[in-house]
């Protein structure tokens, strides 16, 4: 039986534009694809290692032609939009109090602070979670995991008695080898509102 559902933020609730975010960037720096190191600096900022100042320094050392603007709007160029009916979905299921409910995101600062700027409905959303994780506020990101187990941990969780939602495989991969159930959701043709209908053999 589940109790308790966990969500992941992009992909989910607010769509991301992945592909066009690696093109835009290796346009933008003239490159043909991100360093090794590169990947290494974005993944340790995510997880809050580094500070938004360093993160944005390395990239203007790195590419002293552009512009802090330039850097963080390229940053930000995967974020879209925001569907109205998601955050109808998550404020119904908060106010049915049916399910436990967090939040469990790789999200850096610079994103964190373009969503809360951009949409007036963040705080709303926010709320409706009994527990809210940001990979760079507590240092630990997905696929590790040890992200996994700190939630556990923090919320007293039986793994077979939650549903993980996430669009990364690697992600759902690694929660489902700790006994979480899954569902590592498409975000091309299925949408979270449609839970409850794609899962139903899980309620």
């Amino acid at each position: 039986m589940i109790k308790t559902l966990i969500f992941d933020f992009g992909d989910v609730f607010i769509n991301l534009d992945k592909e066009g975010a690696m093109k835009n960037a290796l346009n933008l720096f003239k490159i043909e694809m991100l360093s090794e190191e590169a990947t290494t600096i974005n993944n340790t900022y995510e997880q809050g290692l580094i500070s938004t100042e360093e993160f944005i320094t390395y990239y203007l050392k790195s590419f002293p032609k552009l512009s802090r603007k330039e850097i963080i709007d390229s940053w930000n160029y995967i974020l879209l939009d925001f569907p109205e009916e998601r955050l109808r979905f998550i404020k119904n299921l908060a106010q049915e109090k049916k399910y436990g409910l967090l939040l469990l995101s790789n999200t850096n600062e610079l994103h964190i602070n373009w969503i809360k700027n951009n949409f007036t409905f963040y705080n709303q959303f926010k709320n409706c979670f009994d527990a809210f994780y940001l990979s760079h506020e507590i240092q630990l990101r997905k696929p590790n995991t040890t992200i996994f187990e700190y939630i556990i941990k923090m919320n007293n969780l039986i793994p077979k008695e939650c549903l993980f939602i996430d669009d990364t495989k690697e992600n759902t991969d690694s929660a489902n080898k700790l006994g979480f159930h899954v569902w590592n959701n498409n975000p091309k043709d299925e949408d979270v509102i449609d839970l409850f209908t794609i899962k139903k053999d899980l309620f």
